[in-house]
Parts: structure tokens; C-alpha cells; sequence
């Protein structure tokens, strides 16, 4: 992998694999209840290793953003300005990300979003399939 493209471990491949798909994982724990973003093999808030992955519904609302307008490091110097942002999902955790396809001026926090994939790696280079991983990023909620 090149630093462009996320670190896939034996724990984080089904939440690649997911993305590489289209679909965006959560992960519950089934001791607490509670869901929680990003993916870790414990619970954040009981501790408890009693935790699933679960298919989120890809909805979520604006919380923060920042607007990047420069930044060095590959591969994000080639996509400056861009929309650095938290999100909270429908089903409650809260989640770094990028805002896409959205004018800075029409950004508001509590403005509704969806799911989107943006391909990295050697599959957004015109790679082999084999190879696709994908990166979860948000756009506006078309009504």
C-alpha cells in the first residue's frame, strides 16, 4: 500500500472490503447497546469486546467542517480546496470525513447528507478490481 491509501489489517478488511462495495460499517456492541465509529475491537464506552459490525444507512448531518486550502501531503494536495468534515450519522456516532460535491457557501451544520465512495488506490489509477479499496465521503441528500 502507499501512503495514499488506508492500512487494511485482518480486523479492518470487512470495513474496507464493505466500502469497496458501497455500503459503510458501524460497529455495536452487543453488551451496552451502543454503536460506535471509528471501528475498534472493544467498546469505547462499556469496554466490552462483545461488538459487531453493522451496516449503516448512510444518512447523516453536518456537524463541522473546515475548508482546506493547502495541505502538502499526497494525496490531498491535488484536491485542495476541500471540505474537511464531522458528521453524525443517523444511527449516532459522530465521524471524521470529507464533504463532497457541495459549494463552501451552501454548507450549513445540520444540512442533510449521504454516503459517498471515492476510490483510492490502485483501482482509482486504473487498477485491477482485486486491488479496490474506497474511501467513505458525504454529499448533499438529494430530496
Amino acid at each position: 500500500m502507499t501512503a495514499a491509501t488506508p492500512d487494511v489489517d485482518d480486523f479492518s478488511r470487512a470495513y474496507w472490503d464493505a466500502a469497496a462495495r458501497g455500503e459503510l460499517l458501524i460497529r455495536r456492541c452487543r453488551g451496552c447497546g451502543l454503536p460506535h465509529h471509528y471501528p475498534r475491537e472493544f467498546c469505547p464506552y462499556c469496554w466490552g469486546d462483545d461488538v459487531e459490525w453493522e451496516r449503516a444507512g448512510g444518512r447523516a448531518t453536518l456537524y463541522t467542517w473546515s475548508v482546506v486550502h493547502r495541505n502538502d501531503l499526497p494525496p490531498f494536495g491535488g484536491r485542495v480546496p476541500y471540505v474537511a468534515a464531522v458528521v453524525d450519522l443517523a444511527e449516532g456516532p459522530r465521524m471524521m470525513t470529507e464533504v463532497v460535491e457541495c459549494a463552501e457557501e451552501r454548507l450549513r451544520i445540520g444540512m442533510e447528507l449521504t454516503v459517498a465512495f471515492r476510490p483510492v488506490g490502485s483501482q482509482a489509477e486504473g487498477g485491477a478490481a482485486a486491488d479496490a479499496l474506497a474511501v467513505p465521503v458525504f454529499r448533499p441528500a438529494r430530496p
